[in-house]
């Protein structure tokens, strides 16, 4: 599934215009994985997971880890044979900041610890030294005044990307967001565009906590003049970074704090994807499974279930939160006749309420079946584990879903 590439497209722009800090994070995109001492277990995007053991040797996990997140680890076997480089997915997201940094001098960064520390999740790494304080800007515990601080750089020219050290702290910035980043370019006439990226990790965590396991999509999406997109895999984190960057319109960019370790081929040449478009990661004949971020890879460890009782689902990681790619999901939907949105998103007012109502709006003649929207409960999300998992959505509730659907 990983190596399962989209064509490119190009940016489409609407404008008229062209804490949790932990040392697993500490792995350095120059470094080899081959350099680490103790062994890692990798979860692929491809949703296989493979134990690399001391003497090289690789076993085949038999379960997919429910967290997706890979563990403190040592070294991978590549395949020499295939085309490309791996990088997790913060070495790839790195590798998309730093190349548009090289090819455009307007391109800084701005956030906390973002500078010689390298970032909370090291996504800027190494970065400062070779930019310089100017253009990868360590800032204070001030998330409204330095996303503010942000908005004003694009409006004169400047192309920043604010890092949010959490996205729960950019509630703190709610204002910015809302009434300056996304209507600028509208309340000014057009006399000024906001080509800046708002970025940082989400999502239900490890017990990080309620404050730490926000998910935003749901606040953000009412904001007019704002594109969403989530990334969930190493090669669609590299070309949504880079498209985001190189878009003339605000873009806040989700990343999920599990997925960060997870490992992926990418091409060597360069190559930009479009914020607009989603990916259809399984086709399928009997029912359309809409989803993003972290939940693609409980969608896809319910598919092997389903695959085996005889059910063969459709499987599309939606990507572009706002606006919704309805060309691919329609098109599915006139297929299937069946929809099954799966997100991690809060029930009330989520990503999945939004896309129920723009299908239902839109392919309401060719549904067979009530849509169903699996959520996260609309609950703070506990510190215990085991409650944490009761909260989100799990691959064993979209199997039951599925057959419910497929009646």
């Amino acid at each position: 599934m990983a190596t399962l590439f989209q064509g490119l497209g190009a940016v489409t722009p609407l404008s008229p215009s062209n804490s949790f800090e932990s040392t697993k994070f500490l792995l350095s995109s120059r470094r080899s994985l081959s350099e680490r001492k103790s062994s890692i277990f990798v979860v692929r995007s491809d949703a296989k997971g493979n134990q690399v053991l001391k003497s090289g040797a690789t076993r085949k996990s038999e379960l997919l880890i429910p967290n997706a997140v890979a563990t403190q680890g040592s070294s991978s076997v590549a395949s020499a044979s295939k085309p490309g480089h791996e990088l997790l997915l913060f070495e790839a997201l790195r590798e998309g900041l730093e190349e548009e940094m090289e090819r455009d001098a307007t391109v800084c960064v701005m956030g906390e610890d973002v500078g010689h520390y390298g970032g909370s999740y090291k996504v800027t790494r190494n970065l400062a030294e070779k930019f310089g304080d100017l253009r990868v800007l360590d800032t204070p515990i001030a998330e409204n005044a330095f996303t503010g601080m942000g908005i004003g750089a694009a409006m004169t020219g400047l192309r920043p990307i604010i890092e949010g050290m959490n996205m729960g702290f950019l509630l703190l910035a709610f204002n910015q967001i809302s009434n300056n980043c996304g209507m600028l370019h509208y309340t000014s006439g057009g006399q000024f565009k906001i080509p800046v990226v708002i970025r940082g990790p989400g999502g239900v965590g490890r017990q990080l906590g309620a404050e730490h396991s926000q998910r935003l999509e749901s606040y953000f999406q009412s904001i007019p003049g704002i594109q969403m997109v989530a990334c969930s895999t190493p090669y669609n984190a590299k070309g949504l970074m880079k498209a985001a960057i190189r878009s003339d319109n605000p873009v806040i960019l989700f990343e999920h704090v599990l997925l960060y370790n997870l490992k992926e081929r990418i091409p060597d040449e360069e190559y930009v994807l479009s914020l607009e478009e989603a990916e259809m990661v399984r086709p399928g004949e009997h029912v359309t499974i809409l989803t993003y971020s972290r939940m693609r890879y409980h969608v896809m460890q319910a598919a092997k279930t389903l695959v085996n009782k005889g059910y063969d689902p459709e499987v599309i990681d939606i990507r572009s939160l706002k606006p919704f790619d309805l060309h691919t999901i329609g098109n599915s939907i006139k297929k299937t006749h069946r929809v099954l949105i799966v997100e991690e998103c809060m029930r009330t007012g989520g990503i999945g309420a939004s896309l129920t109502a723009a299908i239902t709006e839109n392919f309401h003649d060719y549904l067979d079946a009530p849509i169903i929207c699996l959520s996260s409960q609309d609950v703070p999300t506990p510190y215990a584990g085991t409650l944490e998992e009761w909260t989100v959505v799990q691959p064993a509730q979209i199997v039951t879903a599925v057959e419910q659907l497929c009646q």
